[in-house]
């Protein structure tokens, strides 16, 4: 069994004047979110083999709070350069890739392209993966580069949001 997370990066800052999309940092609230939405998972028993990023510095930085809440060095990060604004084909292509050793994998990238992928990991629709966003799914299969053609079973759906919908 094989387990895929996918993260969208927490809430960022918006571009400054002649700032890079690529450079843009997390905010206030980003930097809340990130670290209780990686705890929470931490709290649910679900465990992560591998950590794979957009080197941007908002999805970096979210897939750091997550390796922390795992007790993980931030080497332990793997940065593509494929995740920044990736497409879903994009996406099965780097999962295909993955070590076989790897039993959960947790991807942290950005939108249009991750909601447009996790729309096609289910049964389950969603219309936008907010921010720091978990959409994650399940396949009986033995090797990743089964993935793409797998029947993938929905495992939950997270957001920010949840945790003050109750405070």
């Amino acid at each position: 069994m094989k387990r895929l997370l996918v993260i969208r990066h927490a809430k960022t800052h918006p571009a400054y004047l002649g700032q890079k999309d690529f450079d843009r940092m997390l905010n206030e609230r980003g930097l809340q979110d990130a670290p209780r939405m990686a705890q929470r998972l931490v709290e649910r028993g679900i465990t992560i083999d591998a950590i794979i990023s957009s080197p941007a510095n908002r999805a970096y930085a979210t897939a750091c709070f997550f390796a922390e809440a795992y007790q993980l060095p931030a080497t332990r990060v793997e940065q593509i350069s494929s995740m920044y604004h990736p497409d879903a084909e994009t996406l099965f292509r780097i999962v295909s890739r993955l070590p076989d050793t790897v039993d959960t994998a947790a991807l942290f990238s950005h939108n249009p392209g991750l909601t447009d992928f996790v729309n096609l990991l289910s049964d389950i629709r969603i219309d936008h993966l907010p921010t720091c966003g978990i959409f994650a799914v399940a396949a009986d299969i033995k090797h990743w580069s089964e993935f793409k053609g797998a029947t993938r079973y929905f495992f939950f759906y997270d957001q920010p949001k949840a945790l003050t919908d109750f405070l």
